[in-house]
């Protein structure tokens, strides 16, 4: 009778051992920008269903502005109230009339929402030829 408490006893723990360490280096990554994955469905939904995502990250609105000005700058009309945003970047074709409140080039195959963070309200949609971005993860050795 023992041995059939065990089995699963070990199973759970093998399992419990395994998500501490997942967690563990995921948050050693420093990964800051996981409270903007929340934002992934508006920003979806501001850009259609044809577009692919490419990335994401969080700024303070003093970082948005030392680090991509020209984000920054696309900022000055959308006002907005929180001191960080979140940056989505999609891929695609897209106009003006084809994403949620337009901004920057007329068309493009690039388009980067921008929303508050945490409240993932939608402060525009900047539509580009190149990427303002880099969105790679850099590893250092």
């Amino acid at each position: 009778m023992g041995s059939k408490l065990t089995v699963p006893l070990v199973a759970v723990t093998l399992a419990v051992c395994l998500l501490a360490g997942c967690t563990s280096a995921r948050n050693s990554l420093g990964t800051s920008d996981s409270s903007c994955y929340l934002a992934l469905p508006s920003a979806t939904r501001a850009v259609g269903p044809h577009s692919k995502f490419i990335g994401v990250h969080q700024f303070t609105l003093s970082s948005l502005r030392q680090k991509v000005p020209v984000l920054f700058d696309a900022l000055t009309a959308a006002k907005p109230t929180s001191q960080r945003v979140c940056i989505i970047e999609f891929g695609g074709s897209f106009t003006r009339a084809s994403v949620q409140k337009p901004l920057g080039k007329s068309s493009g195959r690039l388009a980067v929402v921008i929303s508050e963070a945490p409240s993932n309200h939608l402060l525009g949609t900047i539509i580009f030829h190149h990427p303002p971005l880099d969105f790679a993860h850099h590893h250092v050795g």
